[in-house]
């Protein structure tokens, strides 16, 4: 228990060093309205539990809440739509996406690989009447993730809990494993690792780069690696639409109205 405690404060002063860096204001108490986490893509098999030590099967469409864990089997994998509110959109997908390395998430998305096990600590929005704010606690147990998060306020907070640290994403597209080895596309994350002497180690990456903190290294990420998370961010609705295809009018068509004669195009009904 003791331990526990430990590893909860030191949570609760990386979080607030996060507000501080990445300029976060807290704001009073205010009331929150739940968010959601909707499964929108399943591949394979993948299960839940809502703190009841009860697991169900996840299906497509299915809406969890704040108090959710997730669980991906072998070879499978799993997209959450997080939404700040009662329902998630319904249209994050499109094949009209056009890939831009500057462009922003338009959703936020985590895609859970297999054998991973994430859980919705917390999942809030609130309107001040300037802004909308969002609270997003996510606790990576086992596995490996991929992310999208669009731009957050000034005073919204997106926070994934490893094991041993806790990574503060700003409006990135990022990839984060159990270990706390972080790729970010585009954006920035601020990455706290607890090091086995006690100490407590602050990376910031920025887009292009990767960090590992075992070796404690900040580096470009490969150009291969560059491409993939281009690629999934791609899949994941990240980008801006294309603009719409026209068809011109086929001028060898002409369409006869028993009324009006011959019509050049087709008679609005």
């Amino acid at each position: 228990m003791k331990l526990t405690r430990s590893f909860a404060s030191k949570v609760v002063a990386w979080s607030a060093a996060f507000a501080v860096a990445t300029g976060a204001v807290v704001l009073p108490a205010q009331v929150a309205n739940p968010g959601t986490a909707k499964a929108v893509r399943i591949k394979g098999a993948a299960r839940y539990t809502t703190g009841d030590n009860r697991w169900h099967p996840l299906s497509e469409g299915d809406v969890l809440k704040a108090g959710a864990v997730i669980q991906t089997a072998s070879n499978s994998q799993v997209d959450l739509l997080l939404s700040d509110r009662e329902e998630p959109v319904a249209e994050p997908f499109t094949p009209a996406l056009v890939y831009h390395p500057e462009a922003e998430a338009r959703i936020n998305l985590v895609r859970m690989y297999e054998n991973t096990v994430l859980a919705v600590d917390k999942l809030t929005w609130m309107e001040t009447g300037a802004d909308r704010i969002t609270e997003t606690q996510l606790d990576l147990r086992a596995g490996r993730i991929f992310g999208t998060v669009k731009k957050l306020s000034g005073a919204s907070r997106y926070e994934v809990k490893i094991p041993n640290g806790v990574a503060g994403i700003r409006g990135t597209v990022f990839d984060l494993d159990v270990s706390g080895l972080i790729k970010v596309l585009v954006g920035l994350v601020i990455e706290s690792i607890a090091k086995p002497d006690g100490t407590v180690a602050t990376q910031v990456v920025k887009g292009g780069q990767m960090y590992n903190p075992a070796t404690d290294r900040l580096t470009d990420i490969p150009n291969a690696d560059i491409n993939q998370m281009r690629l999934l961010a791609r899949e994941c609705g990240m980008g801006r639409r294309a603009p719409r295809s026209g068809f011109p009018h086929d001028w060898t068509i002409r369409w006869f109205s028993p009324k009006i004669g011959y019509y050049p195009n087709p008679i609005p009904r």
